[in-house]
């Protein structure tokens, strides 16, 4: 009997220990847990980390075609309205099929016809080829995400990592004045994304 009380009393210091140990355990657990949810978003959107920390919507719309839905747009930025002078964020998420030569030559015949002087000829093919290289294929649900950079150029995200980065400033601003600049081909939702109408 003495011996067996010795050794309860010697297993006392142990069991504290392993008290502690998982006490420390449970509390980082909770930790990570809170954690967690966070950081998984910001790991979820690589896009995020062009911009500065704090952003928010400035608007949002949907472009439609002849009734049809092609992409619901959003504009991100650090503040409302839109400065044009710090990064932003115009995420697209789309609702049809899209093919990457599809978005290129669109996206270079809205930049022609926006623009206020002609283009030259070898300017919109080197535009043309870089929009290319940057774009892909996209289907119902898929996201693409131009980051702005101001005088640098602009990034371009599908939903889990960058695509490409162009570094052309005025092929940036051409580019993102298709849904911000004026004469838009939607008027309702460049005003949408600006913020200027609910």
């Amino acid at each position: 009997m003495p011996t067996a009380t010795v050794r309860s009393l010697d297993l006392q210091p142990d069991l504290r220990q392993q008290h502690l140990r998982l006490s420390c355990c449970a509390l980082f657990l909770m930790a990570l847990l809170t954690l967690w949810p966070g950081r998984a978003a910001h790991a979820a959107q690589p896009w995020r980390e062009a911009l500065p920390a704090q952003i928010q919507t400035v608007g949002s719309g949907t472009m439609t075609w002849l009734g049809f839905r092609i992409y619901q747009a959003t504009l991100w930025a650090a503040q409302k309205p839109l400065d044009e002078s710090q990064p932003f964020a115009l995420q697209l998420d789309y609702k049809v099929k899209i093919s990457r030569d599809k978005l290129a030559s669109t996206s270079i015949e809205e930049i022609q016809r926006m623009s206020p002087a002609p283009i030259a000829g070898p300017t919109l093919a080197r535009w043309k080829s870089e929009l290319n290289r940057a774009f892909v294929d996209v289907a119902d649900g898929d996201e693409l995400v131009g980051v702005y950079l101001p005088q640098r150029g602009m990034r371009l995200y599908d939903r889990d990592k960058m695509l490409a980065e162009i570094a052309d400033p005025e092929l940036a601003r051409s580019f993102f004045n298709i849904w911000l600049g004026q004469p838009s081909r939607d008027e309702s939702l460049r005003r949408r994304l600006l913020g200027e109408t609910p």
